[in-house]
């Protein structure tokens, strides 16, 4: 039997988190990639560059990015091995959890039903606002918690899943060069025309290391929830991301709601298809069905990496 490096990463995450006060006094890991990229993108997308230079400037960044996270993860990894020897893989495990975002996930979505169960819509906006792109302003109960139940099932791909696949697969540098990518991809992974050619790279990456990840969180969903196969092949084309659909169609065909449809951004409206054939008329106790199926979700995907240690 291997050490189970991910289950005790996913057990520590779990239980801890990634504190407030640690937040407050260092950041978290994350915050680094996010300020490399930020620096790449002020010295090199300058609107005046040639667009060629600006895509192969984003081809770097995404070089870059991997080069630090994954050879820095490689370094970590050897060095805590090599010191603490047979207990080694227990520091792979505390370097690793706070790539995971179990608790953070199920911390940020649960307030916004509280707020609907009390009739606060303010409350609800804000909270929902936390965790979604998207104008909450004008939302109403129904839109308010489809927001939240659609960002749990997308974000279940990113925050949990994927990262928890790459540490399967290639330990350290796989956890944090798969967090690096999905930074960049929500920073600079968008169609707007600042980040089009910049960002080309970090979209694109990060959809090839969500493709598996992304539809075994479908499968693993569909799992918890006993349903949703149906909706889930059917509907996941249908989201303009190749991978967030699957989550999303998984999480609509469990619940069986609506969700998706026509979203606001920045006062423009798009007009998106809906997934799912249910009601669109989602509220407080929807969310906490969609709680319950993601916490049974990631109790899968511990019995999963806890199998993978055994096997190994």
């Amino acid at each position: 039997m291997a050490e189970p490096v991910a289950l005790v990463a996913l057990a520590l995450d779990a239980a801890i988190g990634w504190p407030g006060a640690l937040y407050r006094r260092i950041g978290h890991p994350v915050g680094l990639f996010a300020r490399i990229i930020a620096r790449c993108e002020s010295k090199w997308n300058r609107p005046e560059s040639p667009e060629r230079r600006r895509l192969l400037a984003g081809i770097l960044t995404v070089l870059l990015l991997i080069a630090i996270a994954g050879g820095g993860g490689w370094l970590i990894q050897c060095a805590l091995l090599a010191t603490l020897g047979p207990f080694g893989w227990i520091g792979v495990a505390l370097a690793a959890f706070p790539a995971l975002a179990q608790r953070s996930l199920f911390d940020h979505v649960r307030p916004v039903a509280q707020a609907l169960a009390a009739g606060d819509l303010p409350a609800a906006r804000r909270a929902v606002g936390m965790i979604v792109g998207r104008d909450t302003t004008a939302l109403d109960e129904a839109g308010i918690a489809r927001a939240a139940i659609e960002s749990l099932a997308e974000s279940f791909c990113d925050g949990v899943a994927a990262p928890l696949f790459w540490l399967l697969v290639a330990g350290l540098p796989g956890v944090w060069a798969y967090k690096a990518i999905n930074t960049a991809d929500s920073l600079i992974g968008h169609r707007e025309e600042r980040w089009r050619l910049f960002g080309w790279a970090a979209a694109r990456t990060d959809d090839l290391l969500n493709l598996l990840p992304a539809r075994i969180g479908g499968a693993v969903i569909c799992l918890a929830g006993v349903g949703g196969w149906r909706t889930m092949w059917r509907d996941a084309r249908l989201h303009a991301s190749p991978n967030a659909g699957w989550t999303e169609a998984a999480m609509a065909g469990v619940l069986g709601l609506r969700l998706a449809g026509p979203i606001a951004y920045d006062g423009v409206m798009h007009d998106k298809s809906w997934i799912g054939d249910g009601s669109s008329q989602a509220g407080a106790r929807d969310i906490r069905r969609a709680l319950a199926v993601y916490v049974r979700a990631c109790l899968l995907l511990w019995v999963m990496s806890g199998g993978v240690a055994w096997a190994l």
